[in-house]
C-alpha cells in the first residue's frame, strides 16, 4: 500500500511553476548634477577652443595683410625719395649743362672780343686812309675793299658797329670826350660826332664809341 501511496503520489501533477516575470527594465541613470556642470564645462570649453581659434586664424590674416601694406609702403615710400632723388639729378644736371654752355659762351666771347679789340686799331687806320684825300684811285679803292671785307667778317663773328651818330649819348656805349653847343635842328644830348667807332658782341662793348655830344 505504501508502495502504491508513494507512485500515485510520484505520478501526480506537479504544481506549474511560476510564469517567469518580465524582467523589469531599469530606469536610464539620470546625470548627476556634477557630471551634468562638467558636460557644459567641457562644452564651453570645445566652443570656447573653436572661437579661439577662428579668431587666431582671422588674426595672423590680419597680421599678414599689415605686413604687405607695411612692404607696400615702405616700397612706395622707397619709390618716391629714387623719383625725388632721379628729378634733382636731371634738374641739377641741367643747370650743370646750362652754366657750362654759358661759361663756354662767356669763354669763346671773352676770346672773340679781345681778337677784335687787337684788330680794331689796324680798321682804324684803313677808316683814315680811306678818308684822307688821295691821288690814286686805286690805292683809295683797295683801302676801301679791305675796310668792306673786315666789315664783313665781324658781321661773321656777330661783331657790329655801335650806331652812335646822331643818337642820344648812352653811357652804356659811348664816351663822350666833348659837349658842343647844340645847332639848329640838333637835340640836346645828342651825338653830333663820332671820334672813334665803337663795337660790340652781342650786350658786351668790345669799345665804347668815343663822341661829341651836343649841350
Amino acid at each position: 500500500m505504501r508502495e502504491e501511496e508513494m507512485n500515485k503520489q510520484n505520478e501526480a501533477p506537479q504544481p506549474q511553476q511560476e510564469a517567469a516575470q518580465p524582467e523589469e527594465k531599469e530606469p536610464a541613470a539620470q546625470p548627476q548634477p556634477e557630471e551634468a556642470a562638467e558636460a557644459r564645462e567641457a562644452d564651453g570649453e570645445k566652443k570656447e577652443e573653436e572661437k579661439r581659434s577662428r579668431f587666431g586664424k582671422k588674426s595672423k590674416d590680419d597680421k599678414q595683410i599689415e605686413a604687405l601694406k607695411a612692404k607696400l609702403d615702405d616700397a612706395e615710400k622707397k619709390a618716391a625719395e629714387l623719383k625725388d632723388r632721379l628729378l634733382r639729378t636731371a634738374a641739377e644736371y641741367d643747370n650743370f649743362r646750362k652754366r657750362s654752355a654759358r661759361e663756354q659762351d662767356a669763354a669763346f666771347g671773352n676770346g672773340l672780343s679781345w681778337a677784335v679789340e687787337q684788330i680794331l686799331p689796324i680798321l682804324d687806320t684803313l677808316e683814315m686812309a680811306a678818308t684822307a684825300p688821295c691821288a690814286d684811285e686805286n690805292y683809295k679803292k683797295g683801302v676801301e675793299m679791305t675796310l668792306n671785307k673786315a666789315a664783313d667778317a665781324l658781321a661773321k663773328l656777330k661783331v657790329e658797329e655801335i650806331q652812335a651818330q646822331d643818337q642820344p649819348f648812352d653811357p652804356n656805349l659811348m664816351s663822350a670826350v666833348q659837349q658842343v653847343p647844340a645847332q639848329e635842328g640838333q637835340e640836346s644830348g645828342a651825338v653830333v660826332q663820332v671820334y672813334q667807332k665803337g663795337y660790340r658782341l652781342g650786350e658786351k662793348v668790345i669799345r665804347h664809341a668815343t663822341v661829341v655830344v651836343a649841350e
